[in-house]
């Protein structure tokens, strides 16, 4: 199903062609000092995702030897996730334009959590480090 996102401002918009992968929600400290709170994000084979940006606002963050994060530098809106070599980048799910149709799958890095607030979603698995069974949906048509 198609989706559609945007940063904040709205100089940055980007479109997906493929599927989303399920929201997984990252409790790291890296995570929380990227957004203020947990991530609650999504993922799209990089080949399936346009992004739009006139202006070049899309800035990466070298935030560690395997990965970056992508934000708007305009409004500052934190947008996306992409490890070093992947096929896939990760989402913010709350960039994401209307209802998504989106469940949560999987919560991860559980022990490294902020102490001021509770695990939600009784129903995801919860785990202590990435080590999660949540995958890619197939692409469409290859």
């Amino acid at each position: 199903m198609p989706a559609s996102g945007s940063c904040l401002c709205g100089a940055i918009r980007f479109d997906v062609q493929g599927p989303l992968r399920p929201v997984i929600n990252c409790h790291c400290s890296q995570c929380r000092k990227w957004t203020g709170h947990f991530v609650a994000a999504t993922a799209a084979w990089q080949t399936d995702l346009e992004i739009h940006d006139p202006d070049k606002a899309l800035k990466w963050y070298e935030s560690s030897a395997e990965a970056r994060r992508g934000f708007c530098a305009r409004c500052g809106a934190s947008l996306f996730w992409q490890q070093e070599g992947a096929d896939t980048i990760t989402i913010l799910a709350g960039s994401l334009d209307g209802n998504t149709g989106l469940t949560t799958a999987a919560q991860i890095y559980v022990d490294d959590k902020g102490d001021y607030y509770t695990l939600s979603d009784p129903e995801a698995p919860r785990f202590a480090q990435t080590g999660h069974a949540v995958t890619m949906p197939e692409r469409g048509g290859v």
